[in-house]
């Protein structure tokens, strides 16, 4: 099979149902910037070290977030009124009990973090921008499920207490932003 179709070669895609759109329409938007949340999910998940015990649980996490941004995806690319992709209702709370469990092994937060400090937590932090991105362009979509505003939004929480953790596991000292 071929990948090349020739058939967005003027501007245009089509979704689920068959209609053609813009390829600048906002839920061609949302879901392309959802494709790139995940391209760097997977690059986090590259730069996170599996020898250790954090590092085995912390890229199977991620990994799982990987599939819940595929579904995800499919369903902004399903314009149908009944269309079969959602986000499973669990996601959400999963990740609020991954933060969880992040939360209690860290110091009490004092201060604002600035991204830096080592390749897997700037990673993290570029994810976490990246899905505020992919949160406010699905916001855009008409009659968008509530549910994946909902995941977004407790994904970006999630990826700031990965880069937290990700920190503190490593040793690495937070960057903290004081006021000129």
């Amino acid at each position: 099979m071929k990948i090349y179709t020739r058939t967005g070669d003027r501007g245009e895609t089509g979704l689920f149902s068959g209609r053609r759109v813009s390829k600048s329409d906002p839920r061609v938007e949302a879901y392309g910037t959802i494709d790139e949340l995940n391209a760097c999910l997977g690059l986090l998940r590259d730069h996170v070290g599996p020898s250790t015990e954090p590092g085995t649980r912390v890229r199977a996490q991620i990994l799982e977030q990987q599939k819940t941004l595929f579904a995800l995806g499919a369903a902004l690319a399903d314009d149908r009124p009944d269309g079969g992709y959602r986000v499973p209702e669990s996601a959400a709370t999963q990740l609020e009990e991954f933060m969880d469990e992040m939360d209690a092994a860290l110091p009490r937060m004092t201060h604002f973090v600035l991204p830096g400090g080592s390749p897997p937590v700037s990673f993290a932090h570029l994810a976490r921008t990246v899905c505020r991105r992919a949160e406010r362009r699905s916001v855009e979509v008409e009659g968008v499920d509530p549910a994946v505003i909902v995941y977004l939004n407790r994904l970006s929480d999630y990826l700031f207490v990965l880069s937290r953790y990700l920190a503190h596991t490593a040793g690495v000292e937070e960057i903290k932003w004081e006021s000129a």
